[in-house]
């Protein structure tokens, strides 16, 4: 009796079993060729690619152009600080006076005036004349007489 051993309801379960696995062995696979969903999908994931494209490159540009906006305006700032300082500077007698001496030469009463030359000649033009040394007043005269001629 060991066959008798199980009900026909198990012994029926068994073979829809096997006969399933063999039904979808038996089935070709459909891997070869797209579904219908597939092609769909598909096509929406392109749609959505293409459409987003000209919109995300935009952003992203634009997102550059700000940064590049925020960087000059950064820079803006810092020349500003630096020029507010430079103009507390210039309100001090003292930095104008030392700025007049160095740039223009200036000497105070009872004090004597001298330029040294190291003879590099550095700063010469073409006709000889040393440049980089000569105090603006010489460069003032030259360019009237030149005008002149």
């Amino acid at each position: 009796m060991p066959a008798d051993r199980f009900s026909t309801a198990t012994r029926l379960k068994a073979l829809g079993g096997q006969a399933a696995a063999r039904v979808y062995r038996a089935r070709p696979s459909g891997r070869g060729r797209p579904t219908g969903r597939a092609a769909l999908l598909a096509l929406v994931m392109c749609s959505l690619v293409v459409a987003l494209a000209y919109p995300i490159r935009q952003y992203i540009s634009q997102r550059s152009d700000i940064a590049e906006q925020r960087r000059q305006a950064d820079q803006a700032a810092r020349d500003l600080d630096r020029l507010r300082e430079e103009k507390a500077r210039w309100q001090d007698p003292a930095y104008v006076q030392q700025q007049a001496r160095r740039h223009l030469h200036y000497v105070l009463p009872g004090e004597t005036g001298f330029i040294v030359q190291d003879g590099s000649g550095a700063g010469r033009t073409p006709k000889g004349e040393n440049t980089a040394r000569r105090p603006w007043y010489d460069d003032l005269w030259n360019g009237l007489d030149s005008a002149d001629r």
